[in-house]
């Protein structure tokens, strides 16, 4: 019972100090960098997997350090809503061009690239939902696959 009340007091504080995300102007100002967004995402899926995996670690020791497991849970909390923010803000509302039905090959593009994008919101859901890694491999290989459409890069 005692643990059930500490971690309920804990995501009570995280979830009163949300902080607050800052996107890239929607000006729209002309300044972007669209691979080191990429890398940032790159970034943030690296911290979710290791908060992961301390979390799973502390978990399983003899003499779990609530404060710590909290903290790696509120760190992988953080990292998947910036990554979230990425794809919305900056790659979704700013950078994906749509595209007219009519224009097939451009419409078609500009659909993958969503699809990518929206399937990567989910799984940095899921990641916030768990611990399972696959979830981090999934972010991953979008990431991968997005970048090979929105760059040509593989």
């Amino acid at each position: 019972m005692k643990r059930v009340f500490v971690l309920a007091i804990c995501l009570g504080l995280f979830l009163i100090r949300i902080p607050a995300l800052y996107p890239h102007c929607e000006i729209p100002c002309g300044i972007y960098d669209d691979h080191m967004r990429a890398q940032m995402i790159e970034e943030h899926i690296a911290t979710i997997e290791k908060g992961m995996k301390q979390i799973v670690e502390l978990s399983a020791a003899g003499e779990k350090n609530y404060n710590q497991i909290v903290r790696w849970i509120m760190n992988k909390e953080s990292h998947a809503a910036q990554l979230q923010e990425i794809v919305t803000q900056y790659f979704m509302h700013q950078r994906i061009k749509p595209a007219a039905p009519s224009e097939a090959e451009k419409y078609n593009d500009y659909r993958h690239k969503l699809e990518l994008l929206h399937r990567m919101l989910v799984a940095a859901m899921k990641a916030k939902q768990s611990t399972d890694l696959e979830h981090v491999a999934t972010l991953r290989r979008l990431l991968e696959e997005f970048n090979e459409a929105y760059f040509g890069e593989h």
